[in-house]
């Protein structure tokens, strides 16, 4: 759905993914409509409103602490880590590997739950605080449900089904036991399926026993878990692929390429409309100085494209946008998605002789897969 950057903390890159919203909605309008005013009767509905505002907040604000808590712990543990991205579920560290050893990752899973009960140890700390000391049921209430949520929210990831915190956990020990990390994602992220499936039966049968909201929030708590364990292992599987394969067996060799002193319009009319392809290498003879890709042209107003030339747009040929054709594609996956253009150039002796994208990858995945399967 696309994201947008929110800020950082302790050098990590806060992004929200668009889909966030739709979760902080739902939250917001359970909070303001349903658990509010039913545990605590006798408010305005401008103070249920803002309890809700309030409690939806710091409950997402907890869901931060906790993957932040996951991020510093793994760059302590010497795991490359970009940021965390909010989306419909909470959130998600953005790491580029997996941790070197079972012990790394069982300390990297068990302090997202820490974190948690400290949080919820700490509202409930306000909480008491402020029934004793004659605070508003409204400060007192939020405060009470945020860290029960936590608490929730830790017993939850506790639960040994991938890619939850204690699927992780449970992975450590199996990776521990087996000295393989294939294997042991593979039994966690079985675990995580039919944990999901038991949470998606848990939450019909709540629908019959008269809970409606609760049953549908567990049934999709437990579509989207299993869905969640199914990728993951798809993920590690890709990455261990592609750790032996380099990049010459991918790359589309001979590209065709445009001149730096093309003017947008021309790129435009003699290239992107004529051809197939979303981007082109830029080369000055015979040699990459850059790529230009078709949406860094639609973000040039249309009235400025006869006079400006693709050299003032494309980006500049660098490390970023270069690899070489021994390179494994493990690296040219992480250079494609610094470049800003998810494209890359093969070069040789600073000769061009191909070109990776997105969609050079899948095919290969793709027709990797049809080999498997006969």
């Amino acid at each position: 759905m696309g994201d947008f950057r929110l800020g950082s903390i302790f050098g990590l890159e806060i992004r929200i993914d668009f889909s966030w919203f739709i979760i902080f909605f739902l939250i917001l309008w359970t909070f303001t409509a349903g658990i509010f005013p039913a545990n605590f009767p006798g408010f305005s509905p401008g103070v249920y409103v803002g309890m809700g505002v309030a409690g939806t907040l710091l409950f997402f604000a907890s869901l931060l602490a906790h993957e932040i808590s996951h991020s510093l712990v793994a760059r302590a543990k010497g795991v490359p880590v970009e940021g965390i991205t909010l989306f419909v579920f909470g959130g998600v560290s953005r790491t580029r590997t997996e941790a070197e050893g079972p012990g790394d990752e069982f300390l990297i899973a068990v302090v997202g739950p820490v974190s948690s009960v400290v949080l919820a140890a700490l509202f409930g700390l306000l909480w008491w605080v402020g029934r004793n000391a004659g605070w508003s049921a409204a400060v007192t209430g939020v405060a009470g449900y945020v860290g029960y949520l936590n608490l929730a929210l830790a017993i939850f990831n506790l639960l040994p089904g991938f890619p939850l915190d204690g699927g992780r956990l449970f992975r450590s020990v199996v990776w521990k036991l087996t000295g393989n990390l294939t294997r042991a994602t593979r039994i966690a992220s079985t675990g995580g399926q039919w944990l999901g499936y038991a949470l998606v039966g848990l939450g019909i049968w709540q629908i019959f026993a008269a809970n409606p909201l609760g049953g549908l929030w567990l049934i999709f708590i437990g579509w989207f878990l299993r869905n969640a364990a199914i990728a993951s292992y798809q993920q590690l599987m890709v990455k261990n692929l592609l750790e032996t394969v380099r990049a010459r067996a991918v790359m589309t060799e001979s590209p065709e390429t445009v001149s730096p002193e093309l003017t947008l319009q021309e790129l435009v009319d003699d290239y992107f409309l004529r051809r197939r392809y979303m981007a082109f290498p830029v080369t000055e003879d015979g040699r990459p100085v850059g790529v230009i890709a078709f949406h860094q042209v639609r973000e040039v107003p249309r009235e400025e494209w006869p006079r400006r030339a693709v050299r003032e747009v494309m980006v500049p040929a660098n490390e970023t946008v270069m690899v070489r054709p021994e390179e494994r594609m493990s690296q040219v996956l992480e250079k494609m998605e610094r470049s800003g253009v998810r494209r890359v150039l093969v070069t040789r002796d600073g000769g061009l002789v191909g070109i990776i994208t997105a969609g050079d990858i899948t095919a290969w995945l793709e027709r990797m897969r049809q080999l498997e399967e006969q």
